[in-house]
């Protein structure tokens, strides 16, 4: 690749935790494809998650580097959830901008505090809110549903003014959406940063979900900027594998065993990051997939009240007694603990479906590589990804979760080992249905291969950002 002359020059302030960090690394990533100078803001402890990819990409060429902030996070991890504090960072983020004045700094909507810092020295700040258009059309509506006429958490009621017919109910929903009169000083505080801000940067493209961005669009005129899937960035397999952190597994001892099966056969499963699920869930997991009599991958993270297990080495006692053993003995299984190189998984052509928690980027990996899937939403704005898979793109089918709960609360509810089995059959066996939401499934994997490549919307929407700031720039010169 040629070497780029920098046109613009924009820092990428990423949160710590995984769910947020990657895609924005990936962004920063995307930009500096584009000829912008990217400054990625790293802490002490973040910095040498993604260092390698970055050598990669300023050898090949590419305006990129790594600026790591002189103070750190405490007890950062790549699976912290959103509301740890970052503030230890706001001073050296000023002295930082007070000697370096970027174009634009898109600063992540978990750094509440940030919004000020930035907003005083007069440097443009962009949203990065890590969600797509459709979670964010629902979550501005809600606000006008008058939630005094539903009379129980489980009575549906419908989101008003958006394209689609969409149904939720209460218990699908965060506490501070059902009582807006209760919003916590977090929330208050992530929306100030989203109110002063010169735009708004979207991982998702505009085929994916076109009703949902003209909405965004409208609402936001042209700040805002449609730019994924970010995770096409990573076209190695050294990208792909070292993305987020050193997978727990060998990525070959995983790759091999994938290798060895029948194109479309296996279901890989995985919630994400953040999720802690309790080990009397797994095992209702374990049941419902043993069951099912398909091939799968599942990746356990961390366990609630156990998180010394998510290791390699973890006893797995949350587990069905000889159920590793019979996975082992049979080939049906592979259980990972820890992290996973989940894009070359997602990638493999053994693959044919993919059990979620709807994560945000779960869901537009899962998506962009063409695979349906079996939508499991735990918190955030997960039922929302859920509606979106199984309602309007329909391809997907639910397991049947109703509950919303906060990441590190105890366990509201379990579901049971039938509904994870009946799940896994209707998405795995051949069917119509099945059949059907694999054709829907693989032509949205072109749409987002398109988006991104030049003459995409995606790629046409990074290109209007840094004109942007470039015309700006001159503006304020002249």
């Amino acid at each position: 690749m040629k070497t780029l002359t920098p046109s613009v020059e924009m820092f990428f302030f990423p949160y710590v935790g995984g769910g947020h960090q990657i895609p924005m690394i990936d962004a920063a990533r995307v930009f500096a494809s584009h000829g912008a100078s990217s400054t990625i803001l790293a802490t002490p402890s973040t910095t040498p998650l993604f260092q390698k990819s970055i050598t990669r990409d300023q050898k090949s060429g590419l305006p990129i580097s790594i600026h790591t902030l002189s103070a750190d996070v405490p007890e950062s991890d790549i699976s912290v959830g959103p509301f740890l504090d970052t503030s230890a960072l706001l001073e050296p983020l000023r002295q930082l901008l007070l000697q370096r004045r970027p174009h634009c700094i898109v600063v992540d909507m978990f750094h509440r505090w940030a919004g000020d810092v930035v907003y005083e020295l007069g440097i443009p700040r962009i949203l990065f809110n890590g969600i797509g258009c459709f979670a964010l059309c629902v979550q501005k509506n809600l606000s006008h549903v008058a939630f005094e006429s539903v009379s129980s958490d489980s009575e549906p009621f419908l989101v008003p003014n958006i394209p689609d017919r969409i149904e939720m109910t209460m218990s699908q929903l965060p506490p501070f959406l059902r009582n807006p009169s209760e919003i916590p000083e977090r929330v208050k505080g992530m929306k100030q940063l989203e109110e002063k801000s010169f735009g708004t940067l979207i991982n998702s493209f505009y085929e994916l979900e076109p009703a949902y961005a003209d909405l965004i669009k409208s609402k936001w005129g042209n700040k805002a900027w449609i730019v994924g899937p970010v995770s096409f960035c990573n076209r190695t397999k050294e990208d792909k594998t070292e993305r987020g952190k050193p997978p727990t597994i060998d990525e070959q001892n995983c790759l091999n065993w994938l290798n060895s099966k029948k194109p479309s056969s296996v279901l890989y499963a995985s919630f994400g990051s953040l999720a802690r699920l309790p080990p009397e869930q797994l095992k209702e997991i374990a049941y419902g997939l043993e069951a099912s009599d398909q091939s799968f991958i599942w990746v356990v993270g961390n366990i609630l009240h156990h998180p010394s297990e998510n290791k390699e080495n973890g006893s797995g006692n949350w587990l069905p007694e000889g159920f590793e053993q019979r996975m082992k003995e049979t080939g049906k299984g592979l259980v990972l603990r820890g992290w996973a190189p989940q894009l070359l998984i997602l990638e493999h052509a053994a693959i044919r479906g993919f059990m979620t928690h709807c994560g945000w980027n779960s869901t537009l990996e899962g998506v962009s590589a063409g695979v349906p899937m079996i939508t499991w939403p735990l918190t955030a704005e997960q039922f929302s990804n859920e509606k979106l898979i199984t309602e309007v793109l329909k391809t997907g089918v639910q397991v049947g979760n109703k509950e919303w709960w906060p990441w590190n609360a105890e366990w509201k509810g379990l579901v049971g080992r039938e509904k994870v089995e009946l799940a896994v059959r209707k998405l795995m066996m051949e069917s119509v249905e099945a059949e059907e939401m694999r054709r829907r499934a693989k032509n949205i994997t072109g749409k987002a291969a398109r988006a991104v490549e030049e003459g995409g919307t995606s790629y046409a929407d990074v290109e209007a950002l840094i004109q942007e700031l470039q015309a700006r720039t001159f503006a304020n010169q002249g």
